[in-house]
């Protein structure tokens, strides 16, 4: 093995890399001195709920492409062949189900932190359980997001690499914290055209210099390296058809339905039509991005074939691998290495200044808001702006202790996922099935996360007593999720051991199913949890928390059944209404908000007199935008 071998930057690649920084850096200034100047929570958390659906969408796409999947995605094609561009088949279903489920409950709860939906739907205990663990999840991703990349452009560039660690946070933490959601989001609309040109530069020149796409095919297809479906339903084959097309499903909820940095994004979308309509725009543009990786890894393989530059030693690890390919590629053109450099750093910096905003947003809803509800909208602002600040110098720490990790350095991906999971599985006990109550939520939670935390820790010190520490280098080829899977487990997986049996068995569960696999304990758990407590009563549940999915999958049962399955009454309508109308939930108006008819308000009005008071805040609390809107949002944030 011999040394790295390291291709230094020329001026022009620096100067492309700080324009990139300087770019970023001052469309954050121009959100922080013009508009409203970030003067209330409204306009800094949540972009005055303004945006529309261009912009939101290529944010929750640079948000979703991380440094990390750039790196990942190619070297991952590259040694095992395009099988993992099944993947695109999850995306499908993994967008549908938020833009007509996830989007449409928390836009009409008009909602700016999606933990507020379980305070709603169960209580404060449950709220705080979700903000906690998914604050731990995004701190202890931050650091490595932040530190992996300039770990990688250390090791094949010589580029300084605490220069380019306090570089790309405080460009992001000083844009994040002055401009809040607006300047993120239009950050990572420049982000992503910067992650694309450089991508495509790579693709461009790399195959004209490896003969032509043409050329790149036939070389891929003698090295076997063009996959053909593979249908095996084995749960411990790394990827198959299954595994990405059904088990990258999970991953995609967790991230697109209930991730509060992508959650924040719909929420800040003009009306509920531009919020769905967004996630209907990422599609083609994540099937872009994958082809776009599979393309690159694809090249890779028509230039070094199966002398990998790993095996070489030219490098030590597979993320390195893909730096050093652009490093060879570009080595007689200045400029476009620092171009692809400025689009790795760009997936990496729109990932973090997304967990900064999220995680203030959170921090300042979900725990703060609550104990001091007379706080001035000026205070809060300032409030809000000092969290982003603080979690950007949490990330700085962060990579610090990243870089002292070590080979428990991916380690903290699995950390990462394995939150991801049960996460999924608390929205969606609460939002499909009405009889769950808040001590099934609780404790379905935490088993999901002892569960998670069992196979992948369990997982990890088998891998790491039953093989050499060569393997584990090697187990960067991760998916272009933000809530990465145990993939540095997982991806350890030999064709040439026998099929493990019993717990070995649960320990070598592909890391595509540990979402589903987690979410579903929580479930499972948590409805026998809420059967044997005392199942929640129909009336006792917040209008509009439930999603009609039962009514319509158990349409073939007896009426009386489905009453007794809380399938039938139509939640936020009266009584009366019962019988008369569907199942179904918070009407809308044109600008997707939840309404009520000016008839039905005043036809009303007389008869609530005589309602009880605690029927009467029912009834404000199923009309989030009317005339009452003021007194709900108020309700809301309680």
């Amino acid at each position: 093995m011999g040394e790295v071998i390291q291709i230094h930057f020329k001026t022009a690649d620096y100067v492309i890399f700080a324009l990139l920084l300087v770019a970023s850096a001052g469309i954050g200034l121009f959100y922080a001195f013009s508009g409203g100047r970030q003067r209330t929570t409204q306009e800094f958390l949540m972009a005055d709920r303004s945006m529309s659906c261009l912009p939101v969408s290529l944010s929750l796409l640079a948000t979703f492409q991380s440094a990390v999947a750039i790196l990942g995605a190619p070297s991952e094609v590259y040694t095992f062949g395009t099988q993992y561009w099944f993947l695109g088949c999850s995306y499908f279903l993994g967008l549908l189900i938020p833009a007509h489920v996830f989007i449409p409950v928390f836009y009409r709860l008009r909602l700016s932190s999606a933990y507020e939906y379980l305070e709603l739907r169960f209580n404060k205990t449950v709220r705080i359980c979700g903000t906690v663990t998914f604050i731990f999840q995004m701190v202890i991703y931050m650091g490595v997001v932040l530190y992996a990349p300039a770990l990688a452009l250390n090791a094949v560039t010589g580029f300084d690499l605490w220069g380019a660690v306090f570089a790309m946070g405080l460009v992001c933490t000083l844009y994040t914290a002055l401009g809040g959601l607006k300047a993120v989001i239009w950050t990572d609309v420049f982000q992503t055209v910067v992650m694309f040109v450089g991508q495509l530069a790579v693709i461009v020149v790399g195959a004209s210099q490896a003969g032509g796409i043409a050329e790149v095919w036939r070389k891929a297809v003698n090295g076997s390296r063009i996959a053909t479906l593979d249908l095996n339903p084995d749960p411990l084959e790394r990827h198959t058809f299954w595994t990405l097309g059904v088990g990258g499903v999970f991953l995609m909820l967790a991230l697109y339905g209930v991730n509060q940095a992508q959650v924040q994004r719909y929420l800040s979308s003009r009306t509920e039509k531009e919020a769905v309509m967004s996630c209907y725009v990422v599609f083609p543009c994540q099937q872009i991005v994958l082809c776009l990786g599979c393309l690159m890894g694809l090249v890779m393989f028509a230039r070094y074939g199966e002398d990998s530059p790993l095996d070489k030693g030219y490098v030590k690890t597979n993320d390195q691998m893909v730096l050093y390919f652009v490093m060879d590629v570009f080595r007689d053109l200045p400029g476009l290495p620092g171009l692809f450099v400025a689009c790795l750093f760009s997936g990496a910096l729109s990932t973090i200044s997304s967990a900064f905003n999220s995680l203030a947003t959170v921090t300042m809803e979900d725990l703060i808001k609550p104990h001091f509800p007379n706080m001035t909208e000026a205070k809060a602002t300032l409030l809000s702006k000092g969290l982003a600040l603080v979690y950007g110098l949490v990330c700085l720490g962060m990579a610090y202790v990243a870089s002292i990790m070590g080979s428990v350095l991916q380690a903290a991906f699995s950390i990462f996922g394995m939150v991801g999971g049960p996460l999924l599985g608390l929205f969606c006990l609460g939002m499909f099935f009405p009889w769950a109550n808040p001590i099934g939520a609780v404790i379905g939670l935490a088993a999901g996360l002892a569960m998670a935390f069992w196979i992948g820790i369990g997982s990890f010190v088998m891998r790491m007593s039953a093989s050499t520490p060569a393997p584990l280098l090697n187990a960067t080829t991760l998916p272009p999720f933000d809530n990465m899977t145990a993939t540095v487990i997982t991806s350890l997986i030999s064709t040439a051991k026998p099929r493990p049996a019993g717990v070995e068995a649960l320990y070598s569960l592909s890391y595509m199913w540990y979402s589903a696999h987690n979410s579903t304990t929580v479930v499972v758990v948590g409805l026998l949890v809420s059967l044997l407590t005392g199942p929640m009563k129909e009336k006792d549940l917040r209008p509009g928390t439930v999603y009609p999915v039962l009514g319509t999958l158990l349409f073939f049962l007896p009426k009386r059944y489905r009453e007794k399955l809380c399938c039938i009454t139509p939640l936020g309508q009266k009584p009366k209404e019962i019988h008369s109308q569907p199942y179904q939930m918070a009407k809308k108006d044109s600008n997707g908000a939840a309404f009520c008819k000016e008839e039905a308000v005043a036809e009303e009005t007389e008869s609530d007199r005589a309602h009880t008071e605690e029927e009467d805040l029912e009834t404000r609390a199923t009309l989030p935008s009317c005339q009452l809107t003021a007194h709900t949002v108020q309700e809301t944030a309680l």
